[in-house]
């Protein structure tokens, strides 16, 4: 379990995030939305370790992050940032192996280069595992991003649960690729990881997540499964827009409908 207690962060005198407390669990796809300045990348940068300065507490399966290295934390806790940039060229097979620099010293092994075919192939990467990483489209860098993030916690720990953040990761995906990144993202949950992403697609969201995270003004408004947390009221109060929302009678999820 990914446990957030009484979480605030400030940048001077603005309040960024207030009174976060939160639990994330294994086996349940958690998606936090909101609108642009919400806290939600913040949040998320506190809770895998990136940003420090905050107050409160973050456990990882009752391990407070503060006396986790990085290290130690890299080989089970994978983030997937916005937009990840590289300025030097490398091939699709190397920027995916640097998933599993947390695994190894000075060269990888046999079980290293193994995990990275199986991971280039589950992503349909295998005709551009030789290409220069700097010719790729915006898409297939954040396919081949996420295979790198999938590669580094691959294999199961010996104890406690593995951890997949993504931020905004559909960002230049076309739709039939970000349907099929969220559909391996949900395979993922059934191995007990602990997955949390940021999304803006509410529909997508209500698509795919078990929990819904709802942020306004670095404060948590709502969190709990779609069915349960969202109305109209909601809505118009996180984005600040009419909408409507009914039954999809094909998925029997909500739907909801901007006005």
């Amino acid at each position: 379990m990914l446990s957030l207690q009484e979480i605030y962060y400030n940048i001077g005198k603005k309040n960024i995030l207030q009174d976060i407390s939160v639990d994330f669990y294994p086996g349940e796809f958690n998606m936090i939305l909101g609108p642009n300045g919400a806290g939600k990348s913040t949040l998320l940068k506190i809770f895998s370790g990136e940003l420090t300065g905050f107050s409160g507490s973050v456990f990882y399966d009752k391990k407070n992050i503060v006396t986790l290295k990085k290290e130690t934390l890299a080989r089970f806790r994978s983030v997937m940032s916005q937009q990840p940039e590289l300025s030097f060229p490398l091939k699709v097979n190397e920027i995916i192996l640097m998933g599993r620099y947390p695994h190894f010293n000075f060269n990888p092994n046999k079980i290293d280069l193994s995990i990275c075919e199986e991971v280039i192939t589950m992503m349909n990467l295998d005709s551009l595992k030789e290409r220069n990483y700097l010719t790729l489209s915006g898409g297939e860098k954040q396919r081949v991003q996420f295979a790198r993030v999938l590669a580094q916690i691959w294999e199961k720990p010996s104890t406690g649960h593995r951890y997949l953040f993504l931020d905004e990761p559909l960002i230049s995906l076309d739709i039939n690729y970000q349907q099929e990144f969220l559909r391996i993202a949900s395979e993922f949950k059934k191995t007990d990881i602990i997955l949390v992403a940021i999304v803006h697609d509410i529909n997508l969201a209500i698509q795919f997540a078990d929990k819904l995270l709802f942020l306004k003004q670095g404060q948590l408004k709502a969190y709990g499964k779609p069915s349960d947390v969202l109305n109209e009221e909601l809505i118009k109060n996180i984005f600040n827009i009419e909408a409507t929302i009914i039954n999809n009678p094909i998925t029997n999820k909500p739907l909801v409908i901007f006005n």
